[in-house]
């Protein structure tokens, strides 16, 4: 191993630092000030765990959607804790793409299925992802708002097209097989519900899924 793989990044001190505080505020100030995004990156992927801990935070707190790819290999890390900081930082990254116009339009889609206004925010995320057809998340949400009013046919369209844009979202293949399960096709919710597995392996809801499915699919098959 090289000296350079051997030596403990500042990243360790300021990750450290903040599992002592628990102040993200001073964090975030404190790795922007010592780390550009791109440096961040490489830690993601530093043989020490720690640096990799430290790394996963901070993309989670300040990496834009070109980080995606890089917070999405990290679902698969070995180690545990850098996997779940992954899983909870890909999400804000999903919804930092565009413009701040459209991340506000976004964040007023989430609101509305948060108030359970799912009619209205169909309409909204309609004039969101026709401003913006490549904004992955905006599809997403749109199709978690036709799930709730029972359009599953019309949700597995928005997953999949959520899916094509960002190859990593794990979230838009979960909701894929929960709309084919509605609709009674046990084999098509199979493949997504592994689809998603595939992305993410921390899913345990979504591997019992799998499990459950796996034999009834079996069975009637045999």
């Amino acid at each position: 191993m090289s000296d350079d793989a051997r030596r403990s990044p500042f990243l360790c001190v300021l990750y450290r630092q903040y599992l002592d505080d628990q102040d993200s505020a001073a964090f975030i100030s404190r790795v922007s000030r010592s780390y550009t995004l791109g440096t961040l990156e490489r830690l993601a992927e530093h043989p020490d765990r720690e640096a990799r801990r430290g790394a996963l935070l901070a993309l989670g707190y300040l990496g834009d959607y070109d980080v995606n790819h890089t917070v999405g290999r990290a679902l698969h890390d070995e180690d545990r804790t850098v996997r779940l900081l992954a899983e909870n930082g890909i999400r804000n990254v999903w919804a930092r793409a565009g413009t701040d116009a459209e991340r506000q339009m976004l964040g007023v889609v989430v609101r509305l299925i948060s108030a359970q206004q799912y009619p209205e925010a169909v309409r909204r995320a309609t004039e969101l992802v026709q401003k913006a057809g490549w904004f992955a998340e905006a599809w997403n949400q749109r199709a978690i708002a036709q799930f709730r009013l029972g359009n599953y046919a019309e949700a597995i369209r928005d997953c999949h097209q959520a899916l094509e844009l960002n190859p990593y979202h794990f979230s838009a293949a979960t909701g894929m097989g929960h709309a084919y399960l509605e609709l009674g096709n046990q084999v098509s919710a199979l493949e997504c519900f592994r689809r998603a597995l595939r992305l993410n392996p921390g899913l345990e809801g979504v591997r019992v899924q799998v499990d459950r499915l796996s034999k009834i699919v079996e069975d009637k098959g045999s």
